[in-house]
């Protein structure tokens, strides 16, 4: 059993197994006790609302990058969908949970079993997340660049053996060293057939 800090008075943020602090939580930064974002599909309640409109919901990319960043940053994740008064999971809430399942499915390896990288996440270039399993570091983008390649500032060239992309299986990646000793990767063709969609999950070896 695993208590959280919502059991008291004055506990928010200070005694528990993990901390809560509040809905929706992310700190942005690595704590040194574990925490938790418990978090909503629907942006504005816990509960299933008749009238809310599509805008209300997260999409598919919000949520997969709630789940990156919360990762990246050593904390756990808990998403709420609110069923009706049948108790039965509507179609929307459905679709968003599939969409997150078949991500998983091509990049869980970055996500399951993962542990905090030393950088949580790019300064260079926005919207980069790090994780690490297994001696690998995994730097998963939270949307494709719009130029040939990216650049991570965080990964120094001379440390790295290969560069892979999950779910485009065809070959290693080029790589070559940028400014400051920085990395930047050469991207990939997509076609709609293959399954990298919504984060983009790059894999560096290192030497």
């Amino acid at each position: 059993m695993v208590v959280n800090d919502r059991w008291g008075s004055g506990t928010s943020c200070k005694h528990g197994g993990f901390f809560n602090c509040a809905d929706r939580y992310f700190p942005g930064t690595l704590l040194p006790h574990k925490w938790e974002n418990a978090m909503t599909i629907d942006k504005h309640s816990w509960g299933y609302r008749r009238e809310a409109p599509l805008a209300d919901y997260q999409t598919p990319e919000e949520l997969i990058a709630t789940v990156v960043k919360t990762v990246s940053c050593g904390g756990n994740v808990l998403i709420n969908v609110g069923p009706t008064k049948d108790g039965k999971i509507v179609p929307i809430f459905e679709e968003r949970l599939l969409q997150l399942g078949a991500w998983l499915g091509v990049n869980g390896q970055a996500i399951y079993e993962s542990k905090p990288w030393t950088h949580q996440n790019d300064t260079l270039t926005q919207g980069v997340w790090y994780t690490q399993r297994e001696g690998k570091v995994y730097g998963i983008a939270t949307a494709f660049p719009s130029s040939e390649s990216i650049e991570f500032g965080a990964v120094q060239f001379s440390t790295v053996k290969s560069v892979s992309l999950l779910g485009y299986a065809h070959s290693s990646l080029a790589f070559v060293k940028a400014d400051k000793g920085h990395t930047k990767v050469t991207l990939p063709h997509l076609t709609p057939l293959m399954p990298v969609k919504y984060a983009y999950t790059f894999e560096f070896e290192l030497k």
